[in-house]
This record gives structure tokens, C-alpha cells and sequence, in this order.
């Protein structure tokens, strides 16, 4: 299915109806709504009859757009859209990775839809760590030189994708860690594995520190990975959601 967004751009979304409260799938960066666990997720939720929807950034699956021209506000916008457009009633958001920074922005801009987070290796501000460190020094003249250079993408063969310096100077104005309290109530449950090698597990510690709600719980998976698509991480990850859904009933 296709959310149009004038100027012949659009976000694919795949959506089903079902029991409140719905679940939104947030992927990471460079990912997309087909990865093990939005599919998992989409097959637990109809299972159970719940609402789910998934869908993929703009520059993304099959989204409209180039990867290089996206950035973190553009991304945010995608979410917030299919909230207004396709999703329907109170909703818990499961953001991986980036996916649980894009999560923390959309519970900001919409507290009154947003019911329960859980980020999965959640990533905010890492546009900052890439900038800060994350990249080698001749990525960095690269960036500066040409506005964009190559990552490798450990996921995929070795292949590497282009990113920008826009991406990172954009990223800088949607930074939440920095603040002294994240204005979130709602309860939030933080799942990390200690073997990630992409976003640090302290980094989960510390969103939870930032949080305004009283009701965080982190799991830390001390032989998980970044992913956290391992069958039985899948299972933690749908015995949480069942857990905090039972809580909001």
C-alpha cells in the first residue's frame, strides 16, 4: 500500500485492522519494513487479532526516494504521517534501533495517540556519534569535501551506502539526550544486548535516566547482538509487548 505525499513521492505501509491498542513498527537506519522483526511482529499481531502497522521511511524499501537525501526530520515526518493517516486510536510504538529515536520524536509531537514505547537497541542522537568519532577521518574530509561518503553496511555483503553531512548537521536539531528531561510519561520498556556492537548498551541506561515516566523497565541480553532477531529474542520482545499491553488495559 502507498501513503501518498504530493510531488509523486510516497511511504509504503503494509496495515491490517484489529484489537486496540494498535502497534506501529519503527525500523532502523537503512532497513526496512520487511527485516525479521516487523514480519514477526505483523504475524504475532494477526495472530492475536491486534492492529499492527509497518511501513518504510522515504529513501527506504519501497518507499519514494534516495537514502542520501533523507534525514532524521524528514524520517520523523514519514512516522508522524502514517499515525495521522493510517493508523487508528491509541498506539504502542516499537522502534529499533533508529527506529527507537524516531519513536521518542513522534511520542513528543503526538502524547495523546502514544500510549507505551518499546525500543529495541534504540538509537537517539546517533547522528552525533557518527560525527564525533563513529566515522574514520577520511570519511569525514569526504563529507566535508563532497557532502557525502560511503559506509560500509555490515549487514549486507560488505556493500556500503552513501550517507550526508546534511544528515548529520540535520540530525543535531532533533537530539534528545542532551536535554535534561525527556517529556515522555507514558510507560517504556528498553530491550539491549550487551553484545552490540553498533549503538553502546549504556546508551538504553541512559535514555531511561532522561525519561520523565516512572515506569522504564530495561532488559539488558548479555550475549544479544544489535539485531535482536534471534527466536528468542523475538520471543522477550512479543512476551514484552504482551506484558505492557496487559498493564494499559
Amino acid at each position: 500500500m502507498k501513503l501518498e505525499r504530493g510531488n509523486d513521492e510516497h511511504i509504503a505501509y503494509e496495515h491490517f485492522e484489529g484489537a486496540g491498542p494498535g502497534i506501529v513498527f519503527l525500523s532502523g537506519f537503512n532497513s526496512n519494513m520487511q527485516g525479521d522483526k516487523a514480519v514477526a511482529l505483523d504475524a504475532w499481531c494477526r495472530q492475536s487479532g491486534r492492529q499492527f502497522t509497518r511501513f518504510d521511511y522515504q529513501g527506504h524499501g519501497d518507499s519514494s526516494g534516495k537514502f542520501e537525501d533523507g534525514s532524521i526530520g524528514r524520517w520523523i515526518d514519514d512516522a508522524l504521517a502514517v499515525l495521522d493517516e493510517v493508523a487508528s486510536g491509541p498506539l504502542v510504538l516499537v522502534g529499533s534501533s533508529m527506529g527507537g529515536w524516531i519513536m521518542l520524536q513522534v511520542a513528543l509531537a503526538r502524547p495523546d495517540r502514544v500510549i507505551g514505547l518499546v525500543g529495541i537497541a534504540a538509537a537517539p542522537d546517533f547522528t552525533e556519534a557518527l560525527a564525533h568519532g563513529g566515522l574514520l577521518p577520511e570519511q569525514m574530509l569526504q563529507l566535508e569535501l563532497s557532502g557525502s561518503c560511503a559506509i560500509d553496511n555490515c549487514y549486507d555483503d560488505g556493500e556500503s551506502y552513501l550517507i550526508s553531512k546534511t544528515l548529520l548537521d540535520e540530525g543535531r536539531e532533533h537530539c534528545l539526550l542532551e536535554r535534561e528531561l525527556i517529556a515522555i510519561d507514558s510507560p517504556v520498556r528498553l530491550l539491549h544486548g550487551q553484545r552490540d556492537e553498533d549503538v553502546p548498551w549504556n546508551r538504553s541506561l541512559l535514555l531511561a535516566e532522561k525519561l520523565a515516566s516512572e515506569n522504564v523497565e530495561l532488559q539488558f541480553i548479555k550475549d544479544g547482538d544489535h539485531r535482536l532477531s534471534r527466536p528468542r529474542d523475538l520471543q522477550r520482545l512479543f512476551a514484552t509487548l504482551e506484558a505492557l499491553l496487559g498493564d494499559l488495559d
